[in-house]
């Protein structure tokens, strides 16, 4: 089964081409390497199969859903780790918490309960 599946992606900026017509497929269980110099377009192409950017065209499915049209789904199949720290330093740890659960489309109903569940568990309640 297919995990991802890139097709003819491409991300450009203006004039400039940051990721050029990729096309690649990754299956379950594979170990998949995305290598390659500064400037190649890895960021790029992750930050759109992440869904934090869009594609300028081709497509990529991450999971069975597509990564324009369906990226609640894919958000809500991956486990992300950013390489540089997400938090706003100039934010609360409730507000940066609330942002985060926001981004990752958390319903309100249980946005609350699980932003003191979690500040709890780490002993940051009384100082959120």
């Amino acid at each position: 089964m297919e995990i991802v599946k890139v097709e003819d992606l491409v991300r450009r900026y203006g004039r400039m081409e940051a990721v050029k017509e990729i096309s690649f497929e990754v299956h379950e269980g594979e170990v998949f390497g995305f290598l390659g110099p500064n400037g190649a377009g890895k960021t790029t192409t992750i930050n759109m199969l992440c869904t934090l950017l869009h594609p300028t065209s081709g497509q990529a499915v991450v999971n069975g859903y597509n990564v324009v049209t369906q990226r609640s789904e894919v958000r809500r199949s991956i486990g992300l780790v950013f390489q540089d720290t997400t938090l706003d330093e100039y934010l609360t740890a409730e507000q940066n918490l609330r942002f985060h659960a926001y981004a990752y489309a958390i319903p309100a109903e249980a946005r609350e309960r699980r932003m003191e569940e979690l500040m709890t568990m780490v002993e940051l309640w009384d100082r959120r």
